[in-house]
């Protein structure tokens, strides 16, 4: 073979080889621009989704519909229990396909993401033994128990009672500095963030406006145990049941009471 002919037979294999991969990048971009133009549904917004709604209730907000697969957002949601237990961080206007990209967990939201419906942060300040401070922790559950004194006209009776049950502890109060007494927290202030009903609320600030209490410390949070927790039928106490209650009756009778 001359050298001639050996460089027209390279250059036609070249040739050859140009043509089959143009051909194949067509075919393959061809395929693409088909692929991009296919219609898969995706999940979009009924209405605007406001920042802080939960994802269970954004659920009820999503209608689905068609798009071109190119115009799919990154993050797109193809089912709704993606969002259920997350909260809208950023808006999603009407019409606007839903992503993970707007919605984050309840626990990067802080605060605000644990509260829903007539639920509100109630801060309140008291002494290490009124708040079980260094015994409470976050996401805990308490009682309110509280002694009200009632002006009549024969004088101030006085009468204790559980006000409000089952309260859930945002943010725990912070607890005795190591080496403390335990009998040291009478005087020491400190606070817990409690997420309780604006009518709950309610009652707990007029606990705290008419403590009668010299100490003012007339009213303490208690620990409700984690698991099968239950209560006792509502009631009140005052001098004649605590001084009652227990005895036989003769032993009433020798009361007087």
């Amino acid at each position: 073979m001359t050298y001639r002919a050996r460089n027209i037979g390279i250059a036609v294999a070249l040739a050859v080889a140009a043509a089959l991969l143009t051909s194949f990048y067509v075919t393959n971009y061809k395929r693409h621009v088909q692929r991009g133009e296919d219609h898969v549904t995706v999940l979009v917004a009924k209405r605007d989704i406001p920042v802080g709604t939960a994802g269970s209730d954004a659920v009820g907000m999503l209608s689905t519909t068609q798009v071109p697969r190119r115009s799919v957002v990154p993050g797109s949601i193809s089912s709704p229990d993606e969002i259920k237990s997350l909260v809208a961080s950023q808006e999603t206007f009407a019409g606007e396909q839903i992503t993970t990209q707007r919605f984050t967990s309840v626990a990067q939201t802080g605060v605000e993401g644990q509260l829903r419906g007539n639920l509100r942060a109630f801060q309140v300040a008291g002494d290490q033994n009124q708040l079980l401070a260094g015994t409470v922790k976050d996401n805990d559950h308490v009682d309110l128990v509280a002694a009200v004194s009632v002006h009549t006209s024969g004088g101030d009776l006085l009468f204790s009672r559980v006000v409000l049950r089952d309260i859930k502890v945002l943010q725990a109060p912070s607890g005795p500095a190591p080496g403390s007494k335990i009998t040291g927290g009478v005087n020491q202030t400190t606070s817990a963030l409690l997420a309780m009903t604006d009518s709950q609320a309610q009652k707990y600030q007029w606990i705290l406006a008419n403590d009668s209490s010299s100490t003012g410390n007339s009213w303490h949070l208690e620990l409700r145990p984690v698991t099968h927790a239950s209560d006792s039928p509502d009631h009140l106490d005052s001098i004649k049941t605590v001084l009652r209650d227990g005895l036989s009756p003769s032993a009433r009778r020798a009361l007087g009471r």
